[in-house]
């Protein structure tokens, strides 16, 4: 009998070892279709100041993680713009935006008083000139006799404000957001008639299709607010119908479309749904790249449909002294070749005076980009559930 205890002892051994390897084996197939199904990536040639190339997933949505940490690595402006010095591929097209300009309040007060209105650009100025196409965001009417003052919400400009702009090479102004129509559509005409009157190009009214050809490269620009939307303006609204009609019209007589957007919620570091499916309505129309502002605060990218989207670039020129995240920015530059956007760098900025961006040293900028880093990555998380 005990010989019959002991053989049936191994034949549950033997059952158990069965059962658990079949476990394994059907659990091992489970695990190489879903890496098979979701978590392929693949490279694009998006590429980090020229070296380390990153990865995105086939479908953000599907994939688990992303690697964009190199995008955050801090890189010295100053040595970066020796390096434009150096022979290039003339077929780069360079592609500089900045965070939110607003030459209101103290920055108007500012350059009134030191009767210089290149002043909030001196000490950006050889990057800001690097560029092929200077993209901004422009938060402020240019009126006559707009009032100096460091209060209010009511916001406007001097009207040589636009010796400034000229100085720094912009060459597109985005008017679509909540304080250009702050003097109404009279003070929205005005704005348009000095910048246009000094060759830089706008985009975000009505009706107004804004194309700028580089390098025999057609770049086409829509801007669209989605903040306090007043009717009765001429600024273009971030209405989804409108947006993929505008995309898809605009596309066709181009070779790159930028949408920019004044979205979000002020003060915070990652962007609402909302912004996702305005982000992502705009590429499934056409778009190439995303270009955010609005918050005041950095926010993180993201890669939709292998495009790009960079939600919030923080203030550039405006008068929020009163916290360190108002007080900071980044500029983008975003290099376009042949076969489309290639490389992103972020430089980030610090303002001082109430009104002038400087660069941040390492130790400032680091901070910086681990805040974008961070948001980025709750966004591919959000992206997941």
């Amino acid at each position: 009998m005990i010989w019959l205890k002991k053989l049936d002892i191994v034949n549950k051994k033997a059952l158990f070892l069965l059962v658990s390897g079949l476990l394994v084996f059907f659990t091992s197939l489970i695990w190489l279709f879903l890496k098979t199904q979701y978590f392929s990536f693949q490279k694009i040639n998006i590429k980090v100041n020229n070296q380390n190339k990153f990865l995105i997933p086939l479908s953000p949505t599907k994939s688990p993680r992303i690697e964009i940490e190199s995008i955050f690595h801090y890189h010295n402006p100053q040595e970066f713009i020796k390096k434009e010095d150096d022979p290039i591929d003339n077929q780069e097209i360079r592609l500089i935006a900045t965070g939110d300009v607003i030459p209101a309040r103290s920055v108007n007060y500012q350059s009134v008083k030191r009767q210089d209105f290149r002043y909030p650009f001196l000490k950006t100025l050889e990057l800001l000139n690097s560029a092929d196409i200077l993209f901004i965001n422009l938060e402020s009417p240019l009126v006559p006799k707009c009032p100096t003052t460091v209060e209010g919400m009511i916001f406007c400009g001097d009207e040589k404000t636009v010796e400034g702009f000229k100085f720094a090479h912009i060459g597109v102004a985005n008017l679509a957001n909540n304080h250009l129509g702050n003097y109404g559509n009279e003070g929205i005409d005005n704005t348009i008639m000095l910048l246009e009157k000094n060759n830089i190009l706008v985009t975000g009214i009505n009706g107004k299709q804004t194309i700028l050809t580089v390098k025999g490269k057609k770049f086409g620009f829509l801007g669209y607010n989605d903040i306090e939307k007043n009717n009765r303006l001429k600024i273009s609204l971030a209405d989804p119908d409108k947006i993929a009609t505008e995309v898809a019209l605009l596309k066709k007589d181009t070779d790159y479309v930028i949408v920019t957007f004044h979205w979000g919620i002020e003060y915070t570091s990652n962007p609402t749904p909302l912004q996702k499916e305005l982000a992502h309505a705009a590429i499934d129309a056409g778009a190439d790249l995303i270009i955010g502002n609005h918050p005041h605060w950095v926010q993180g990218i993201e890669i939709y449909k292998n495009k790009f989207i960079s939600y919030a670039h923080g203030n550039f020129i405006f008068d929020q002294m009163w916290s360190q995240e108002t007080r900071e920015g980044v500029v983008g530059k975003y290099i376009f070749g042949s076969n489309g956007l290639q490389d992103v760098s972020y430089f980030p900025v610090i303002i001082d005076n109430y009104s002038q961006p400087r660069f941040a040293t390492e130790k400032e900028a680091e901070k910086i980009l681990e805040r974008m880093d961070r948001s980025s990555k709750q966004i591919l998380l959000d992206n997941r559930m």
